[in-house]
């Protein structure tokens, strides 16, 4: 079938009522045409129209719930150096605005509930301009990196606009800072490179005096969520549900990594980001291992974290949410818009099962989720009945992202001479507990674990971080063992677990028993603290009173040298006091459980010979 009579019928489908595009889909099926490859048409007239996207929905839902939070905001920073073209910037950003209209969208709520994207078209950008050339150096530095962050967390007016904000800082006639915001409603991390590309040639165009040559746009981000829903509504959507309702199962486990603070009812968002590279030579032994066992380096770097997951948390039913750029057509790959969808993995790590085993498992989970991607995650959300909570994320609570690819953000330099670096700042929020992404950048596989900073302290993420690379290297190194063999601890840690903490060997004064130790104490220091329990704490001088009294009051009742005294009290101040004053006394103590039965006391008593 030629391109045309393709997008005749394309056409034809989304105009069509419900029932007969089920009737449409499944004549083609019948005859073994697939529809999801047929192209998208532009400007199709449907009462929905300017209905949202799935992921639209999803985004304003979240929207609502915390308007004032810029959590799901995608800044971005880049240093221009050089004579910048004012002008050359300003028509570069009308051209870019005017090409997609997905920046120029805002949402506006309808009389009958309904929701609508509604084009307002900007014939000029608003630049916000910030002159900091007043500032000695390391001044501007540091109030550059608080315009960064103060700019990524101020929240959008969904409902208002606009969704694109623009913020030059003028550092000196030959360096700015030009910050870019976007909400995630209308772009997502794919959009920001087709961004930064197209204002690349334009700018170049414009400071030579020229239009710029970019490509036209076949479709609008409005013609692909028009399509999006008519196929899906059409019984794609209820094919692939069945997929994943089947796949996860009724029960939806919340992942419990043991935190270093309380979760809190609503949390801030707040994030940090450890990034590291892996060792070159770790690097080319995972490749390797995953081309001899048909596997990608995504399914393997999965699996290892899952395997971190296990160990941390003991659970043996995960899921780990993984995005996936949903741009597998031609007419998206020049789109800025939300197109990006979430897949939940899940992972069934078990103790007992061999590494080659598990790796087979999880090769079968992404090749399923990848035949199964045009599901919208609110959807699934939705048939799942998760029931909602402020505190943590539905279905998964931390993410894994793999980029097989990433540019290497050197300096670029523009046919107009302006030069781009990259700011090396990165926003502070974060929207799961936790998250590895691993990506490919010059020949070389870094990896970055970000965090809720509400739940993780960065000491825990460093720990993790090796932890995690301990496992990915046994993975590849021992693929016979059971999981619960590979070790999770790396030569430098297990030496400190086994020896350097086991270093305990001290010289002891052993010709002086503990209570005239104490007592040396208690006159170098009579008033630091010695005891604490509860709200109750006595100094080294309070503690050496209490024990003395009880001392003599023991010698009193004829307690000696080669006296047993028995001892029966619970945890508390008292229990230090009586084990002190009895060692003082000369004596030994015997101690007495008062949780015991009262006969198992009254045998020890009598068989142990106590003399008080």
């Amino acid at each position: 079938m030629n391109a045309e009579k393709s997008l005749q019928l394309a056409r034809r489908f989304i105009e069509l009522p419900l029932e007969k595009r089920r009737v449409f889909l499944e004549t083609l099926a019948k005859e073994g045409i697939d529809f999801s490859q047929f192209p998208i048409p532009a400007g199709v007239e449907a009462p929905d129209r300017q209905a949202l996207s799935y992921a639209q929905q999803r985004m304003w839902v979240l929207w609502q719930m915390d308007p004032q939070s810029g959590a799901y905001n995608l800044p971005g920073a880049v240093r221009l150096l050089g004579q910048l073209d004012a002008a050359a910037l300003e028509q570069t950003f009308a051209t870019v605005l005017a090409r997609h209209q997905s920046l120029t969208t805002v949402f506006e709520p309808q009389a009958d509930d309904r929701l609508e994207q509604a084009h307002r078209p900007l014939t000029r950008v608003n630049i916000e301009r910030v002159d900091l050339r007043n500032l000695a150096a390391d001044q501007r530095e540091a109030q550059v990196r608080v315009e960064a962050e103060t700019e990524s967390l101020r929240p959008f007016d969904l409902a208002q606009g606009p969704l694109l904000r623009v913020r030059l800082l003028h550092l000196d006639a030959q360096e700015h800072v030009l910050l870019l915001t976007l909400h995630h409603i209308v772009s997502d991390g794919w959009s920001m490179n087709v961004l930064i590309d197209e204002f690349s040639r334009a700018y170049d165009a414009f400071a030579a005096g020229q239009a710029p040559q970019l490509p036209a746009l076949p479709i609008q981000y409005v013609d692909y969520a028009l399509w999006q829903r008519r196929w899906l509504e059409a019984g794609e959507m209820e094919r692939q549900l069945q997929y994943w309702q089947a796949q996860l199962g009724e029960e939806q486990p919340v992942l419990e990594l043991p935190l270093d603070h309380a979760r809190p009812a609503t949390p801030s968002f707040s994030g940090s980001r450890q990034s590291f590279p892996l060792d070159a030579a770790l690097t080319e032994q995972v490749r390797g291992f995953a081309r001899q066992h048909n596997l990608s380096l995504f399914m393997v770097l999965l699996a290892s974290f899952g395997m971190l997951l296990q160990r941390y948390t003991g659970q043996c039913d995960l899921r780990i949410g993984s995005p996936v750029a949903n741009r597998n057509r031609a007419e998206v790959e020049g789109l800025i818009g939300l197109f990006v969808n979430t897949q939940v993995l899940r992972l069934q790590p078990q103790a007992q099962q061999d590494v080659l085993a598990y790796l087979q498992a999880v090769r079968q989970t992404v090749l399923g989720a990848q035949a199964h991607q045009d599901l919208p995650f609110e959807r699934l959300v939705e048939a799942l009945k998760v029931e909602r909570s402020l505190s943590h994320a539905p279905l998964f609570q931390v993410m894994y992202n793999h980029q097989p690819q990433v540019a290497d953000l050197t300096t670029v330099t523009l046919a107009s001479g302006l030069q781009l670096a990259p700011l090396q700042w990165r926003s502070r929020t974060t929207q799961f507990d936790l998250s590895l992404d691993t990506y490919e950048q010059g020949g070389v596989l870094h990896a970055a674990f970000t965090y809720a900073s509400d739940l993780f302290d960065a000491a825990t993420i460093e720990r993790m971080a090796r932890h995690w690379q301990a496992l990915l290297r046994g993975l590849v190194e021992q693929p016979q063992q059971a999981l619960w063999q590979v070790p999770m601890l790396d030569d430098a840690s297990l030496a400190t677990v086994l020896q350097d903490w086991n270093a305990t060997a001290r010289d002891y004064p052993l010709e002086r028993p503990v209570h005239q130790l104490f007592e040396d104490q208690a006159r170098r220091a009579p008033q630091a603290p010695a005891l604490v329990f509860g709200e109750h704490a006595l100094s080294y001088a309070q503690l050496d009173a209490r024990a003395n009294q009880l001392a003599h009051y023991l010698r009193a009742q004829g307690a000696r040298g080669d006296s047993l005294v028995g001892i029966s009290v619970q945890r508390s101040v008292e229990m230090v006091v009586g084990l002190l004053g009895i060692l003082k006394a000369g004596a030994a103590y015997v101690p007495l459980d008062p949780e015991y039965p009262a006969e198992r006391l009254a045998y020890m008593i009598e068989d142990s010979g106590i003399d008080l």
